[in-house]
């Protein structure tokens, strides 16, 4: 349906390899062709936001261990 559906960035190179492997790709809902500037910066911040979320979401996840071992090891002090 969208672009980004299928990837956040790179969309033309998988259009053209699925193109030479016979398979048409439809985009339903199109948006506002970019200039040459507005499209790498939107890719560049995709990919930033991508990985500052997995970097956050990790230390959410070590965070929420420590909290909870460190509640199992006050509840076996007592």
């Amino acid at each position: 349906m969208h672009r980004d559906r299928l990837t956040r960035f790179g969309f033309e190179y998988l259009k053209t390899l699925f193109k030479i492997l016979g398979v048409d790709v439809y985009v339903a809902f199109q948006e506002e062709p970019k200039d040459y500037v507005q499209e790498p910066v939107e890719d560049f911040i995709e990919i930033a936001t991508s990985f500052a979320s997995r970097i956050y979401g990790k230390r959410s996840k070590q965070y929420k261990e420590v909290v909870k071992c460190i509640g199992e090891a006050i509840k076996d002090s007592n």
